[in-house]
């Protein structure tokens, strides 16, 4: 009796131990780029669902748009009574290693699944565009 429960465990543990088969599904590049397409669609559609937003004292999100596999918000800025061209000389900079930093840290999954995040900046009063700042996984690697 005991051999044959030696045998039949001896039998078995290899089937157990085996590592099941995985199944290898490799993506290719253009079926990945229409899938990024359509997250960043669906994304913008969400995102749009509720706005405008106020982000701070300055800053409003008043759209979110998809542009290939690009996510594009675009915010107002009230900037009274600096000008615009003051605003594009003195904060340009900073507010562009601001965006980069905190888009590498909240959206690291659009960037890592190659979406890129387009930020423009207007002018709450004259429309005009102030900034733009686009990001991508490559972007993250500079800072």
């Amino acid at each position: 009796m005991i051999n044959k429960l030696l045998l039949t465990l001896l039998l078995t543990v290899p089937t157990f131990a085996a590592e099941p088969k995985i199944q290898n599904r490799d993506i290719s590049t253009k079926d990945m780029k229409a899938q990024n397409k359509i997250i960043s669609k669906l994304a913008a559609q969400e995102l749009n669902s509720s706005l405008p937003q106020k982000i701070d004292k300055y800053t409003t999100l008043i759209k979110v748009r998809a542009q290939d596999t690009t996510i594009v918000y675009i915010f107002e800025l009230n900037i009274a009574p600096k000008t615009d061209k003051a605003v594009q000389k003195e904060d340009h900079d900073r507010m562009k290693e601001a965006v980069t930093r905190g888009t590498c840290i909240t959206s690291k999954k659009f960037l890592d699944a190659d979406i890129s995040l387009k930020y423009i900046y207007t002018s709450a009063t004259t429309k005009k565009e102030l900034f733009q700042f686009n990001i991508n996984q490559k972007s993250c690697f500079k800072l």
